[in-house]
């Protein structure tokens, strides 16, 4: 009887662990080191202002927020994209990179990511000229609710937001801002004036060689007299 008991109970442990151990072999395990997300390698994008300042005081207030989970959250990586491809580049007023939404909250079983952006263009007195938005959007299940497999698929959404999120904003930029946008450096050396020099008569073309003399034409033959041949006599 002891045996049997002993041998029922070890089953019934293997049992509620073999879930645990498929689980753990079924694929790799999340990764736990994350590269730097970074937008510099993208042109930056030259605007004719003297300053800009970022504004990513945003906050959710959703208890289903999960970006801050993110190795890096919504709000550092738009931050992030604002640093590396807007540029000052011009002697007056200013420009003001909004962050409006940077949001990623669970529904059930799904990720909703909303981020939205604003970069609002001044006057050296304050006065607003121009203004662009740009916002992208996307859901994707979710995978793995571990505390690691969290951090890894938030990190692979925010990487993938943040991509479409370049190129929207850079599009909505170039629309509603274009005559705010500096296509060249300030910097740049200027072409030198043209050097001027002044001009004298035209020279005189040199006289042509005169043309050789044609060669004497050769000698016509002399006409000889034509004189009939004398008859012969008949021969008997």
């Amino acid at each position: 009887m002891t045996a049997k008991r002993v041998s029922r109970r070890a089953g019934l442990t293997m049992f509620a662990v073999l879930p645990a151990l498929l689980a753990a072999c079924g694929g790799p395990s999340p990764p736990t080191t994350f590269e730097p997300l970074s937008w510099d390698y993208l042109p930056p994008i030259k605007l004719n202002v003297a300053s800009i300042e970022i504004d990513d005081s945003w906050m959710s207030t959703d208890g289903r927020e999960r970006g801050f989970l993110a190795p890096m959250s919504p709000v550092q990586a738009l931050r992030k994209m604002a640093e590396d491809r807007l540029v000052a580049a011009g002697g007056s007023g200013r420009a003001k990179f909004v962050i409006e939404a940077a949001s990623i909250v669970q529904s059930h079983d799904t990720y909703v990511a909303n981020f939205a952006v604003r970069l609002d263009v001044s006057t050296s007195n304050g006065t607003r000229s121009g203004y662009a938005e740009a916002r992208v959007y996307r859901t994707q299940p979710v995978n793995d609710d571990s505390p690691k497999g969290v951090r890894a698929e938030l990190y692979g959404m925010v990487k993938r937001m943040m991509t479409d999120m370049n190129v929207e904003f850079e599009y909505q930029v170039r629309k509603s801002l274009r005559d705010y946008l500096q296509t060249t450096s300030p910097d740049a050396p200027r072409p030198g004036p043209v050097e001027q020099q002044e001009l004298g008569p035209p020279p005189l073309a040199p006289n042509p060689p005169a043309p050789a003399p044609a060669p004497p034409a050769p000698p016509r033959p002399s006409a000889v007299p034509f004189s009939s041949p004398a008859p012969t006599p008949l021969q008997r």
